[in-house]
């Protein structure tokens, strides 16, 4: 899903090196922390996926397959589509992948119902394929899924946001990722069932596709229909930034609730620094480093891993509210995108 965020200059090199306008393999050095970390031409290979590069959330992902491919003798390569939704990219970055002879695959879908007939075909020929991060559709097109459980990560902000209105009349604007996005979709619904409430009770409804620019104007959208609004749901943290920003505009940052989902290091800052309430985090890194273990147990042995695999979403805040499960943004800061 989209997540947006400046990257340092040293992700930026590895963002140029992966080569995302072709989507062709590449085997750039170990100093850029990118391309293919090649470790002996008689190694598993391993194919990542991504649906950027530069979204920092992807940069995590690719970091934990990296290390994880160091750990167990694999050969890692890596492509990313030119923006989030370019699924012919992703379509070119698999064949290329299963010419090169990769083991197995692991992608995060831009558009999980058409990336499914590319994925079938390399199934076909061998190649495990495991999804992260974003189920395809149906979810049993790949041979397996690690990933969050986005509809808990959704609920568990609804729950918290219920909590702390402590009884007072919620008029809620939700700021959406896009139409038809699984992720999306789970998260808003999530939230929605934390909360006790149904579509009936969202005054302000805007998709941000995760953009901080985006939630921005979304929000200031919603404030000019609804000047009311007193929660705030955000598909991810750079949306809620963006809905900070505008609320901040108006006075209204300090009696406006937000909560949101990622749980990235700069979303879990703003927590703290008291500019979201509340965010549950989830863990890229974990979900990269199991699925190159997996490639390289069924390179090995044949054990193909299966079906769905919860790769963990924790509550982050500061202000506990009774009966919500939670931990403070010192553990959240300590393992954001672990």
């Amino acid at each position: 899903m989209s997540r947006i965020s400046r990257l340092p200059s040293p992700l930026l090199r590895a963002a140029a090196c992966t080569g995302v306008a072709a989507l062709a393999l590449t085997a750039c050095g170990s100093g850029s922390g990118s391309g293919t970390a090649s470790t002996g031409s008689g190694s598993v290979k391993v194919g990542l996926i991504t649906k950027t590069d530069t979204n920092p959330f992807f940069v995590k992902m690719k970091e934990g397959a990296e290390k994880a491919a160091k750990e167990n003798g694999a050969q890692l390569s890596t492509a990313a589509g030119k923006f989030d939704g370019d699924n012919a990219g992703q379509v070119t970055a698999l064949e290329n992948m299963v010419a090169a002879g990769v083991k197995g695959i692991l992608i995060t879908p831009s558009d999980s119902k058409a990336i499914v007939p590319a994925i079938q075909k390399a199934r076909a020929k061998g190649v495990l394929v495991i999804a992260l991060d974003t189920p395809t559709e149906p979810e049993s097109a790949v041979d397996a899924l690690f990933a969050t459980d986005n509809l808990k990560a959704g609920q568990l902000i609804g729950e918290y946001a219920k909590a702390a209105m402590k009884g007072k009349t919620a008029k809620i604007a939700a700021l959406d990722l896009a139409p038809g996005v699984s992720v999306g979709v789970q998260r808003h619904n999530g939230f929605l069932k934390g909360f006790g409430a149904t579509d009936k009770d969202v005054v302000c409804a805007q998709d941000t596709g995760g953009d901080q620019a985006k939630g921005q104007t979304a929000m200031e959208n919603c404030l000019q229909k609804a000047p009311g609004i007193n929660v705030v749901y955000t598909i991810n943290e750079p949306a809620a930034l963006g809905a900070y920003t505008a609320l901040k505009a108006k006075g209204r940052e300090k009696d406006v609730l937000i909560v949101s989902v990622d749980g990235g290091c700069t979303g879990t800052q703003a927590v703290k620094d008291g500019k979201i309430a509340a965010t549950s985090q989830q863990y890229p890194l974990k979900m990269a480093a199991e699925g190159v273990k997996a490639v390289v147990t069924y390179a090995k042995d044949g054990k193909k891993a299966s079906g769905y695999t919860d790769t963990g979403v924790t509550l982050i805040t500061d202000k506990a509210q009774d009966g919500v499960t939670s931990k403070d943004t010192a553990f959240g800061l300590e393992n954001c995108w672990g």
